[in-house]
Formats: C-alpha cells, sequence, structure tokens
C-alpha cells in the first residue's frame, strides 16, 4: 500500500488540477465526510440529543442506542424517530457538503454513496446523479418485508419525535405496514430483508450507465471518508477502474486511511486529512 505523502500543500494542487481536467467526477462517500459536517455520534452531540436515553439505559453513542434491546415498540419508535429526525432532517452542522458540492457543480459528476443521513441531496446534488447503495433513514418498508416498496417518513417521525414522552411514543403512532400491519422498519442495509425498490435500482442503472459513458476518459474518482466496513462498494471498485483506464485518477481523503496500491500511485493523490479542512483549501486553490 502507498501511505500519503503528507505534503498536502502538494497534494491539494495536484487533486485541484485533476478537478480541473478530468471528463467526469465520480465521487464515492463513507461516513467519514458526514463526520466532517458533523454528524458526529458521540460525545456533545450524543448527549445533547440523548442525555436521557443515555441515563436510562446506560449505552453512550447513539450506534450502541441503535442496537439496545427495548423492551417495548414504544421505547423502540422513541429512540429511533429522535436519531432519524435529528441525522436526516436536521442540517449538517457544518457546509462541508455545500462546499464539496461547489467545486463539482460545474462537472459532470455521479455520487455514490453508503451514507443514509441524505445530506448530497440536502445540499443541492442532483437527485438523478446520486446512488445511495445502503438505503435512507427516510424511509421507512414493511419488515418482513411483505412487499418490495418504501414509504417516505418524515410525517411520522415528526410526529413519534414531538409526542414522545418518558421515553416512548404514543402506541398509536407505531408504524405499520399499509399491505400486512406488520411492523414498520427502517430502510437500511443490514440483513437480507433490506428492500431494494424501483427508485435504489433506477439509481442503480443509471450509476451503471454513467460509468459506461465514460469509459477510457479522464474520469476523476474521488473517494471521501471511505473505511473497510464494506470496501467492496466503493474502494474496490474505484481502485480496479482506476487500474483499467490508463487515462483516469484515483484520489482519497481520508484522515488515517488515505491509502491506495502500487499499481495505481503514478495516478493516485492520497491525502490524509480533515475532509472540511481539505475541501476548504480547494476551494482556496480554485479562488
Amino acid at each position: 500500500m502507498k501511505a500519503s505523502t503528507g505534503r498536502c500543500s502538494d497534494d491539494i494542487r495536484r487533486l485541484r488540477e485533476a478537478l480541473s481536467r478530468c471528463d467526469a467526477v465520480v465521487i464515492g462517500a463513507g461516513a467519514g465526510l458526514s463526520t466532517a459536517a458533523g454528524f458526529t455520534y458521540a460525545g456533545e452531540r450524543f448527549r445533547r440529543h440523548f442525555a436521557d436515553f443515555a441515563d436510562k439505559y446506560g449505552f453512550s453513542d447513539m450506534y450502541s442506542g441503535g442496537f439496545y434491546p427495548y423492551p417495548t415498540p414504544e421505547e423502540f419508535w422513541a429512540y429511533w424517530s429522535r436519531y432519524i429526525f435529528i441525522n436526516r432532517y436536521m442540517d449538517a452542522p457544518k457546509p462541508v457538503y455545500d462546499e464539496l458540492l461547489s467545486l463539482v457543480r460545474d462537472k459532470d459528476y455521479f455520487v455514490l454513496t453508503t451514507n443514509v443521513d441524505h445530506c448530497f441531496q440536502k445540499a443541492g446534488f442532483d437527485k438523478a446523479r446520486l446512488f445511495y447503495t445502503q438505503g435512507d433513514y427516510g424511509l421507512f418498508q414493511c419488515s418482513l418485508p411483505c412487499h418490495m416498496a418504501t414509504y417516505d417518513n418524515e410525517e411520522a417521525v415528526r410526529r413519534m419525535a414531538e409526542r414522545q414522552r418518558g421515553l416512548r411514543v404514543p402506541t398509536e403512532l407505531l408504524p405499520v405496514c399499509p399491505r400486512c400491519g406488520r411492523p414498520m422498519a427502517m430502510n437500511l442495509r443490514s440483513d437480507d430483508t433490506f428492500v431494494e425498490d424501483e427508485g435504489w435500482h433506477r439509481a442503480a442503472a443509471r450509476y451503471g450507465a454513467f460509468l459506461r459513458a465514460h469509459e477510457g476518459m479522464r474520469v476523476l474518482f474521488l473517494e471521501l471518508g471511505v473505511g473497510y466496513n464494506t470496501p467492496s462498494i466503493i474502494k474496490y471498485p474505484f481502485w480496479r477502474m482506476t487500474a483499467e483506464n490508463p487515462r483516469a485518477l484515483y484520489a482519497c481523503v481520508n484522515r488515517g486511511e488515505a491509502v491506495c496500491p502500487p499499481e495505481i500511485a503514478p495516478r493516485a493523490v492520497c491525502i490524509d486529512a480533515d475532509i472540511g479542512e481539505a475541501i476548504a483549501a480547494l476551494r482556496e486553490e480554485k479562488e
């Protein structure tokens, strides 16, 4: 593996030059990008929104709260409605996504992301250029599932978040499948019950078409905040497509994990830095 050189200013210039010269940009975004935008799941932000849950149930971060075995569905949805509300329907604390859009707005771009917080679309990225592979906090599905459809959950989530008392939601607000009456679930890829609905398949098709349309062209594969939980979705394909296209360039911005294989190192820029700071530096370089 080739580690980051540590010469951030030189790497920023190389990445800025690649952005200006490329025919297309494929952005691959992981959890690190939302973390840079302020969507942190522990510490002060967790205590601000979930101190009551932490005091009662004893967990110390939002992820742990998501796996807690709540004794009743009313308690389960009290937690999850609040979780979805602050991580899907509230804006990110920092304008990292907006600043990223300013860098690629005038480029031919597509976004592939494992994030489920909808930050790209809220920042103004073209919906037709987004593929959320792992689901969306803003969608419900049947927990079975009895059919392959998803449902917008904003109204239901807001009602549960507003009306919960004593870490419980009213029983009449529990979301149920409109077809079979079973409990609803979040549309998140956690097991084989994940629903890939029509919108998911249309986005997958658009992503595939975008890649085919730019084969052999000067494509910048820009990976932001992608770790090794699911590297087969973004990281490994980006390495492979860069290796297969001699005109492509791979860029990775990720604190502590900015690496690439030696086979593509001559056409790679690896920046070990905070993504928000790197994007700000790219914007300054542009200006």
